[in-house]
């Protein structure tokens, strides 16, 4: 996160010139108005103003900002963003902007927030914490050139703010340019040694190199400076840097071997409290990964083989990475880069309508990628069991992967806002839970987030609703009697928008059927293993290709669909 306070031009002092408050004065102002007032008595006291009824105009709107401040603190930005409001509607100031847009971009409404920022910046003096703000919301929506030149004007207005080093660094880092990120984030930890973030930040870097023993090393001080004393920057959520170092030792931990240090760093995480998004990702894949080392550990583990119907061999080892180099700016993909891919067709369902091309499509697909390099985990025709034990132990070696694939096809839906997968063994019952019968996504998702992997998920499976009328009629298609279709996340995850980048594709558009098509295989899966292993072919260009292709197959009833947080250029296939 790394976002600044602007505080106000009108203090606490000016507020409280005013007489016949003494008492106000004395018991209820400084607790208000005071940065290192605790959240919920800073709220109590500015609440117990308000309800005075005695201040209008600036001076209340300075109190609802303090309010606003004590919201920001427990990471309640609906609260920040209403206080803020008010206090924009009673006297406009470059603070409240500032503090308002901080709020949308912590609920990642990006766009919003850098329109505060704009109107903080129009209002003026130029001000680099706002510069840097603004260059957080544009970091955060992708814009990494934009996002720089923030950073740039925020350490060139000054003072020079260790936070500007250190995402510029990090915009650096999602661009590709490690050493470049390096050079930012050193002159961080040299401006303000005892900050723990710039070093949280390095020590990814470090991961992403290979060095282990250096990013150990940074994430162990800065949990001993996080432990020390609380953030020196109240916008930051308590808590949230610890949470983050944890996960990024336990992640270091677990790439040296060391499951036992990483096992005790993830359990830290979860007994964390999660305020802020970044903090509830880094939570989610902490569950995940501890989870993951804890079923490994498990005795005696399981060595029978699954099912024939449920499970294909074990692929054999990628061939050779191709001995030239992948350019600077391709991120993450390159040929030296260990890449592996999840592959699971369903179409053998016992209880819900059956789909013939699944396993043909998952057949087809594996071999494309096992072609040019994956190391290829196989599934076909997966019941709950079976298909939970197979994510768990690709999400295992993705965790020492650069670049991870997942293809599901087969029956999908959403439910609640989370996205599930289908298992074939699923049947409803009544009094049970619908979910508790599927895969959850999330679980994949939380797996992979990471900050120095890419991410590739496709998903062969329908995105409508399938109670409407409409759909009977489109022929055999990817959806169950149940909720609605799969849709994007709400979130990517930390890893996903601050590192290498994820790619989700679907196989149609929101709200669309994806055909189980007439031949072999499904138009989608018929497609992309056409494309998929082009070499020296972008993988969203590849994707550009798979959806013309769809649309003509289709004659316009299937529109393929992707959303996609990707940093740079992803060859899947290199020259």
């Amino acid at each position: 996160m790394h976002r600044l306070l602007l505080i106000p031009c009108l203090l606490a002092t000016m507020l409280w010139s005013a007489p016949c408050f003494a008492q106000a004065r004395a018991q209820l102002g400084p607790l208000c108005t005071t940065d290192t007032t605790p959240a919920d008595q800073m709220i109590d006291a500015c609440t117990k103003i308000i309800a005075l009824k005695v201040f209008s105009g600036e001076k209340l709107a300075t109190i609802y900002f303090w309010r606003a401040v004590g919201w920001n603190k427990k990471g309640n930005y609906a609260q920040v963003i209403a206080d803020a409001t008010e206090a924009l509607r009673l006297k406009p100031s470059t603070a409240v902007y500032n503090l308002r847009g901080s709020a949308y971009y912590d609920k990642g409404e990006y766009d919003i927030a850098i329109a505060d920022f704009n109107d903080a910046l129009r209002m003026g003096p130029p001000s680099g914490i706002i510069y840097h703000n603004r260059g957080n919301a544009y970091r955060g929506k992708g814009d990494y050139a934009k996002a720089i030149a923030d950073y740039d004007a925020a350490i060139k207005a000054g003072p020079k703010s260790a936070f500007s080093y250190q995402n510029r660094g990090a915009s650096k880092q999602a661009l590709g340019d490690l050493d470049g990120a390096l050079t930012d984030i050193n002159e961080a930890v040299r401006i303000d040694p005892s900050l723990p973030q710039p070093l949280i930040s390095r020590a990814v870097i470090w991961r992403a190199k290979g060095d282990i023993a250096r990013a150990i090393a940074d994430t162990t001080e800065a949990i001993r400076l996080a432990k020390a004393k609380a953030p020196a920057n109240i916008m930051t959520p308590p808590g949230s840097v610890l949470i983050s170092a944890y996960t990024q030792r336990g992640l270091a931990y677990e790439a040296k071997g060391d499951a036992a240090h990483a096992k005790e760093d993830f359990a830290s995480v979860l007994e964390g409290v999660a305020s802020d998004a970044g903090s509830k990702a880094n939570q989610a894949t902490a569950k995940v990964r501890l989870a993951l080392l804890r079923e490994a550990d498990a005795a005696p583990r399981k060595t029978a083989a699954a099912p024939a119907a449920e499970s294909s061999p074990a692929p054999a080892p990628p061939a050779p990475a191709a001995a030239s180099a992948a350019p600077a700016a391709r991120v993450q993909a390159a040929a030296t880069g260990r890449r592996v891919a999840l592959v699971i067709g369903n179409g053998a369902y016992a209880h819900v309508k059956a789909l013939p091309n699944p396993p043909n499509d998952a057949r087809a697909i594996a071999r494309s990628l096992r072609d040019i390099g994956f190391t290829v985990s196989e599934g076909l025709d997966l019941g709950r069991d079976t298909m939970q034990r197979t994510i768990h132990d690709f999400l295992r070696e993705a965790a020492r992967s650069q670049i991870a694939v997942v293809y599901y096809a087969g029956h999908g839906v959403q439910v609640d806002g989370r996205n599930y997968l289908v298992p074939v063994d699923i049947e409803f019952k009544a009094g049970a839970r619908m979910t508790d019968a599927m895969v959850d996504m999330d679980t994949i998702m939380a797996g992979l987030d990471d900050q120095i992997r890419t991410n590739i998920l496709i998903l062969d499976a329908c995105r409508n609703n399938p109670m409407a009328p409409q759909v009977a009629s489109a022929g055999p298609s990817r959806g169950i009697e149940a909720g609605t279709g799969l849709a994007a996340p709400a979130s990517l995850g930390s890893g996903s928008t601050l590192g290498a980048g994820t790619l989700i594709a679907f196989a149609t558009a929101p709200g669309q059927v994806a055909l189980d098509g007439e031949g072999a295989n499904s138009p989608f899966s018929a497609a992309l293993s056409r494309h998929v292993g082009t070499p020296g072919l972008e993988v969203q260009q590849m994707l550009t290709r798979v959806r013309a292709e769809v649309v003509a197959a289709t004659k316009g009833k299937q529109v393929p669909w992707s959303n996609s947080s990707l940093l740079g250029e992803v060859y899947l296939a290199e020259q």
